[in-house]
């Protein structure tokens, strides 16, 4: 089998004459008014540390598996997309560097929390139940093992750090600081919207273990944002080799992850390069997720 074509990897883009608003761990964001333009690069993050080696056509996956299911799932909740092919004339000039890894979406006021889905117990949801019996303060029948499948998917919102870790909270405190209106619409819409997916990607041979959403508001209207549902926000693993009782395969991050604990880095800057063969397999997970969930080969 032949090898995969792949993109010129994007590390970091710069577009002289556009305001360039926020640089984050994976996407660079410019402004133009109203708009905001969404470029995901091909960074990668783990343990909320950059990675000095980028993942070929890993933003560009990113983009294309957000824009699929928000398109998806657009009568769960409004998003922000305005476009994923057309953009201001300004960006002529660097077309090559925004194609098929960008975004233009309305601005909103964001939400300054993440709203947590699990519908199995894995990451730190497992390590929470090994030690209290619940997960983010709520109770769990006795006896699950890791990677169990949860009696009904969990809300666990998390407040959302500029810098350095999340940390998870309860409900109740979102509540206090969103009011009970706004927190139960927050729930009731990512636990629907988790639903959704997951059953879609059941039928496509992939579990979607958990998943977090982001969302802000347009003249009160809650509005869903950044990503979706991609290898970076979401836990997916193959259906067809699922085992409770330990970890799981995974098409996201995690190989990264399970590398980086293997040579016991100590998660503090500066990160170690990722060899040839690590980077390789982790491009080639985000293409096959990719093209489970879509049916077809990214374009």
């Amino acid at each position: 089998m032949a090898a995969p074509k792949l993109h010129p990897v994007v590390r970091e883009t710069n577009f002289p004459g556009v305001k360039l608003l926020a640089r984050g761990k994976v996407r660079d964001i410019y402004e133009f008014g109203d708009r905001l333009l969404l470029v995901a690069t091909d960074r990668l993050s783990a343990f909320d540390v950059v990675l000095p080696t980028p993942i070929p056509d890993k933003g560009r996956v990113l983009t294309q598996l957000s824009l699929f299911w928000f398109e998806t799932l657009k009568d769960v909740v409004p998003n922000h997309v305005i476009s994923g092919t057309e953009f201001p004339k300004e960006l002529d000039p660097y077309r090559d560097h925004v194609r098929g890894r960008s975004m233009l979406v309305r601005r909103t006021e964001p939400i300054r929390f993440e709203c947590v889905v699990r519908g199995y117990l894995s990451g730190s949801g497992w390590k929470d139940y090994q030690k209290t019996s619940s997960v983010c303060g709520i109770p769990l029948p006795p006896g699950l093992v890791e990677s169990a499948r949860l009696p009904e998917p969990m809300f666990t919102p998390a407040t959302k750090a500029e810098s350095g870790h999340d940390e998870n909270i309860s409900f109740e405190e979102m509540a206090s600081q969103l009011g009970s209106e706004r927190a139960d619409q927050l729930r009731d819409t990512s636990i629907e919207l988790y639903r959704r997916a997951a059953a879609y990607a059941e039928q496509r041979g992939i579990i979607i273990a958990d998943t977090k959403f982001e969302f802000g508001l347009i003249d009160d209207e809650l509005i869903w944002i950044d990503e979706a549902l991609t290898p970076d926000s979401s836990r997916f693993w193959p259906a067809d080799q699922y085992a409770p009782g330990g970890s799981q395969p995974s098409f996201d991050k995690q190989f990264v992850r399970d590398y980086l604990e293997r040579i016991r880095w100590s998660k503090q800057p500066p990160a170690p390069e990722l060899p040839p063969d690590v980077v390789a397999a982790t491009s080639e997970k985000y293409r096959d997720v990719y093209r489970r969930l879509t049916g077809h080969e990214l374009a």
